[in-house]
């Protein structure tokens, strides 16, 4: 989900937030000890709302993998509900990453018990290979959409980044020695993994479920949709994109570019509070429905 120049292919990564103060008062962050401070890029990053809108092409490049596959389609109620399921995976990934040390730890904790019966034939969910390549496609996948709307990152920044989202697969129980080490590991890593993804019918059958949800309100919706599936397709790599067999032709190309465009003009501009509500809502009903000795 890099630009094209990163699918060919540590610095220090996460530091204890001890007196970490929040990025806007108020919010669902402040006077949380989390396992990073609100300048490290883990947060910088992952702050921005519009990640929820890249995150089909994060979820759908997961199961461009067909083990991965295979446990969504046997197991995930995405077609049932969709946003409970996004639900679900951005107040996990909102509580890593913003949330107290005991909240990140405590959910991670009730996903790894979820993960222990997700398994069939062939598969399992805390397989640590597959716990690798998810943490992979979520740093990819924000990084590629975090330049297209703001700036291009150096590579030390790449790095110290990449360094911060191995947390990811770590929190999980993956080992750390499983993760590629440095940020020029990962870009061989990814170009290769990329490389001998073969999609299976599970994967176009899920892909079909994310991109073609049943909502309430039918047509009503389609817009939006249609606004999700071009960001999708935008944000794939091109061989994976291929074998989903989405169109990608120059009038598709185009429209993209100028949604990015208009994006990067007004996104960017907007408060902070508006851009990181999506974060401060998702932390807060989960600290809402928390078991509290979970």
């Amino acid at each position: 989900m890099f630009p094209d120049d990163l699918a060919t292919g540590g610095v220090p990564g996460g530091r204890p937030a001890h007196g970490a103060t929040s990025d806007a008062p108020g919010d669902a962050t402040a006077g949380h000890d989390g396992l990073f401070r609100d300048d490290d890029l883990i947060r910088v990053i992952g702050r921005e709302g519009f990640l929820i809108a890249a995150g089909g092409a994060a979820s759908l490049l997961q199961t461009a993998h067909p083990k991965i596959a295979q446990g969504v389609f046997d197991h995930s109620h995405t077609a049932e509900d969709p946003f409970g399921r996004l639900r679900g995976t951005m107040q996990w990934v909102y509580a890593v990453g913003f949330g107290a040390r005991t909240e990140a730890e405590r959910l991670s904790r009730i996903v790894r018990g979820m993960h222990d019966r997700v398994t069939g034939p062939g598969y399992t969910a805390n397989d640590p290979e597959l716990q690798v390549w998810v943490a992979a496609t979520l740093f990819a996948t924000a990084v590629h959409a975090y330049e297209l709307l703001f700036r291009r990152l150096s590579d030390d920044e790449r790095a110290a980044y990449y360094e911060q989202t191995k947390i990811y697969a770590t929190i999980l129980g993956c080992p750390y020695a499983m993760m590629p080490a440095t940020y020029s590991d990962f870009r061989a890593y990814y170009a290769r993994t990329l490389a001998s993804l073969r999609i299976s019918d599970a994967s176009r059958a899920v892909a079909h479920q994310v991109l073609h949800p049943r909502l309430r309100g039918g047509a009503l919706n389609e817009p939006g949709l249609a606004a999700i599936r071009l960001i999708t397709a935008g944000l794939m790599p091109e061989p994976i994109r291929r074998q989903y067999g989405w169109r990608w032709d120059r009038a598709r190309r185009a429209r993209f570019h100028l949604l990015m465009s208009a994006l990067r003009l007004v996104y960017p501009r907007l408060p902070l509070r508006v851009r990181t509500f999506p974060r401060d809502h998702y932390l807060r009903d989960l600290r809402r429905r928390m078991p509290k000795n979970a």
